[in-house]
């Protein structure tokens, strides 16, 4: 098989394919190698100190292979973080996914990204996910203070008197959490799916109008199935953000009150920096990033498995 090459001179197809491909394997590897050093290395280096007691305090260092791994399945602390880790992430993920839609449509629907005012309401709607986490974690610290907050104001406005104190009671500590995580986030998951319904053609959705379908209708036939690998996209992304939160949650609780609100990060931040058991807290580490990864392969298969079902 003869084909052309850039000269416009014909060669042999399989010998110009492996030429093409070396070339291509050497304008990767830079990158590919930058990948390793910042990502794969340090991956590398905390899944070997997850085989390891190492204790610099005491200058224990000694290979235990995968005893750690095992002390985890008897750890009712990890357990309980574990369990509030996929609770926080549910909810929120869970919140910001519907909540992100609605907002997706009204600006797909309201403004046009040309006009002065689509781009003062897309600007306007990403000011949340704009602002650093810390520095929203203090805010929302600040409303939700018992005494003086915003909040508890609000509510003495409409008649509840009684003061909530929202960070200190257990039945409200995660919950004010996954509030300020939603208001946090949720511009990034309706920024996702905004570009995902500018993608679509508009023919199907105008044909649809032709033949009398309504709003409705044609959300759930056309919009919706259109847009799923878009969703799952999404809930790839912010469900291995929701994981492994920790700067969110540490400012606003700290893990408390009665590490009622400690999750699998913070859980490995104070066993790796505070008690410096540097060997169990890799394991911690490595298992919040094996829960990320098993979680966020489910999302792909259901991708997957939807372009396959489409083409």
């Amino acid at each position: 098989m003869k084909v052309a090459d850039f000269n416009g001179q014909k060669s042999d197809g399989p010998g110009w394919n492996l030429s093409e491909r070396i070339w291509g394997y050497a304008f990767v590897a830079p990158a590919m190698t930058l990948v390793s050093l910042m990502a794969l290395a340090p991956i590398g280096a905390a899944l070997w100190l997850s085989l390891r007691h190492r204790l610099p305090i005491f200058g224990v260092d000694e290979f235990v292979g995968l005893a750690n791994y095992l002390d985890l399945l008897g750890d009712e602390r990890f357990w309980a973080t574990l369990r509030t880790t996929l609770y926080f992430t549910g909810l929120s993920v869970g919140l910001e996914l519907p909540i992100g839609l609605g907002l997706a449509l009204l600006l797909d629907a309201l403004t046009d990204e040309r006009t002065r005012f689509g781009r003062l309401a897309q600007t306007v709607a990403i000011v949340p996910w704009a602002v650093p986490t810390v520095v929203s974690a203090q805010m929302w610290l600040w409303l939700y203070q018992p005494d003086y907050g915003l909040l508890n104001y609000v509510l003495a406005r409409i008649g509840i008197t009684v003061p909530i104190d929202w960070l200190a009671d257990p039945r409200w500590a995660i919950h004010a959490a996954v509030i300020m995580e939603v208001w946090k986030t949720t511009p990034f998951a309706a920024l996702m799916l905004l570009a995902g319904l500018k993608a679509l053609p508009w023919e199907l959705r105008a044909a649809a109008r032709v033949d009398g379908a309504g709003w409705w209708d044609g959300f759930r036939s056309i919009t919706l199935p259109l847009l799923t690998p878009v969703i799952l996209i999404t809930l790839v992304f912010r469900t291995m953000d929701a994981v492994r939160v920790f700067d969110a949650v540490y400012v606003l609780t700290g893990g408390g009150p009665g590490n009622t609100t400690e999750t699998l990060s913070i859980y490995a931040y104070k066993t790796l920096f505070q008690s410096l058991q540097l060997g169990y807290g890799s394991a911690l580490a490595t298992a919040m990033f094996l829960i990320s990864a098993i979680l966020s392969s489910f999302y792909v298969l259901l991708l997957r498995r939807r372009m396959r079902d489409t083409t």
